[in-house]
């Protein structure tokens, strides 16, 4: 058995838009959480400059079907407009 991959995905928003980008991962952790092999994914950090989520899933292979999965889709849609940034993801 592969070991868990742990990663954190660091999102700055607009001015203005933290409450908008923190909805759109709420919505997401509620679907992504029942996802298989995903251990935890939840927001360790939130301030108005930076939202931090901190994810675990059980292989490589369930991190790639969430990577292809339409939580994640409409996510990245929610947030195309609301971002000052990319997000910055980094395995742990």
């Amino acid at each position: 058995m592969s070991a868990p991959i742990d990663l954190q995905a660091t999102f700055i928003p607009n001015e203005g838009e933290f409450f908008r980008v923190k909805l759109a991962l709420d919505i997401a952790i509620d679907e992504v959480v029942t996802e298989p092999g995903c251990l935890r994914y939840e927001l360790t950090e939130a301030s108005e400059d930076r939202l931090v989520l901190t994810e675990q899933w059980a292989s490589q292979a369930d991190l790639d079907k969430h990577s292809k999965g339409t939580a994640l889709q409409d996510l990245t849609e929610s947030l195309s407009a609301l971002l000052a940034e990319p997000v910055r993801l980094e395995k742990l």
